[in-house]
């Protein structure tokens, strides 16, 4: 099953473009794409409609740990919005790479990983966990934008259909290997 029938049978919602408060312009794609490489700007919980999630405020006071899950969950529901704006499809995404995960905190709070989980749950159920797993980090930050609970920025692989040169360096002790890798995917 792709992504795009994923998401219809789990019958979630993909929200509008943010809405944004007013005399405010953000002068910044959401996503930007390079080569097979698609680099997400930070997103936040976002209704339906676009607005900005009624839920704000820090996690581990105003907010619950699942409140904080939940706001990460609707964040990847609007980072998957803006993919398929701009990609028309979320099929070809072949890889999540990164995920930096950001949670507004009350000074320490250190529970951080289960509210990020919201939103490593939701890709591994959309992708799969063969494209779906990444790598991740999940810090604690004293504010974010729009007192949100929350925000990620990710970066994710495309299909291609040209070959690609990788270029990978081993570090051994104080030794360095490059390794050169072709592939032609299909």
């Amino acid at each position: 099953m792709t992504p795009d029938e994923k998401i219809q049978e789990l019958n979630l919602i993909l929200p509008e473009p943010i809405k944004l408060p007013p005399n405010l312009e953000m002068q910044f794609s959401w996503v930007r794409v390079s080569g097979n490489r698609v680099f997400i700007s930070g997103h936040i919980a976002l209704n339906a409609d676009g607005s900005i999630s009624e839920v704000t405020g820090k996690v581990g006071g105003a907010v619950t740990v699942e409140q904080g899950y939940e706001a990460a969950r609707q964040t990847g529901l609007a980072i998957l919005s803006s993919l398929k704006q701009e990609l028309g499809t979320l099929n070809n995404i072949t890889a999540w790479l990164r995920v930096f995960g950001m949670v507004n905190v009350e000074p320490g709070f250190v529970k951080t990983p289960p509210v990020i989980n919201g939103f490593s749950d939701l890709i591994i159920d959309v992708f799969g966990k063969e494209i779906g797993n990444h790598s991740r980090s999940a810090v604690g930050m004293a504010e974010l934008p729009f007192g949100a609970p929350r925000s990620e920025e990710h970066t994710s692989e495309l299909q291609s259909r040209r070959n690609l040169v990788c270029r990978l360096l081993l570090e051994k002790k104080n030794s360095t290997a490059t390794i050169y890798y072709k592939s032609t995917p299909s």
